[in-house]
């Protein structure tokens, strides 16, 4: 099946005898995850023989059942496992991997082997690829009043700064880089305030926030997809249209406040 720009598969037979322009044959993978092999010995060795493929400028990439040879791992976790993987490389923008193949040449550890493989790939992309989604929020106090974004894409309204949660970044990564963009201001005293979950916070999708309290220094200006931005009184919020369940949010923080 496709994941992103990568054809992932399940072979019955040996690598060696799949046509790829990178083949990590069977003997090389059980001494690769060892006399013992673990989840950690199988999945470094999958990775690093992916992470080769890529060096190599490979497009086709066919790998054993890695781990599974006598006295291995059973074939439904070596299955997890590489499919595991090969999502993670489906992330990886730079790869030259167009096509993976995971093969098990043994009957009937293949059926358990393919069942879990293609069970995890479909399972990804039908339910875990759609959410829920991570987004943070920040909530700005300079000496005026809070600083709040009037949306320009829907849901409309005012809004506090805060987006999408990028692949391979922290939360505290998210909502600086979200700030900056949205009001050129460089947060201060950065704390986690609250997590916000109501499948119904967000009128487009299930989304998961962190809000996070800070301070910070200078005048905002409107950026990214923020319409404009400006600084209101903590006593003026409530006459004012809310996207999401900002307001909400905001209401809680003065209460926690005092």
């Amino acid at each position: 099946m496709k994941v992103r720009d990568i054809d992932i598969e399940v072979r019955l037979g040996l690598a060696e005898e799949a046509s790829a322009d990178y083949v990590l044959p069977e003997r090389h993978a059980e001494a690769r995850a060892g006399a013992a092999p673990d989840e950690h010995s199988v999945r470094t060795a999958c990775r690093r023989a992916l992470a080769e493929a890529g060096e190599r400028e490979a497009r086709t990439v066919a790998l054993p059942a890695i781990g599974t040879g006598p006295g291995g791992i059973s074939p439904v976790i070596s299955a997890k496992i590489m499919a595991q993987e090969a999502l993670r490389l489906a992330r990886d923008d730079s790869t030259s991997v167009r096509s993976v193949s995971l093969c098990c040449a043994r009957q009937p550890e293949f059926e358990q082997f393919a069942k879990t493989a293609n069970g995890y790939l479909r399972h990804f992309l039908d339910v875990l690829l759609w959410g829920p989604l991570v987004t943070v929020d920040a909530l700005i106090e300079l000496p005026a009043g809070v600083v709040l974004v009037t949306r320009s894409n829907p849901p409309l309204g005012c809004a506090l700064p805060g987006g999408f949660v990028d692949y391979g970044e922290s939360l505290e990564a998210a909502v600086r880089r979200e700030a900056r963009e949205e009001t050129g201001l460089e947060l201060l005293e950065l704390e986690q305030f609250h997590t916000y979950s109501d499948p119904s916070r967000d009128p487009r999708f299930h989304t998961i926030t962190t809000v996070f309290s800070a301070r910070a220094e200078g005048s905002p200006r409107a950026g990214d997809d923020a319409a404009a931005v400006q600084v209101v009184p903590i006593d003026e919020l409530e006459g004012l249209h809310f996207a999401f369940d900002h307001l909400e949010v905001l209401r809680d923080w003065r209460a926690r406040r005092g």
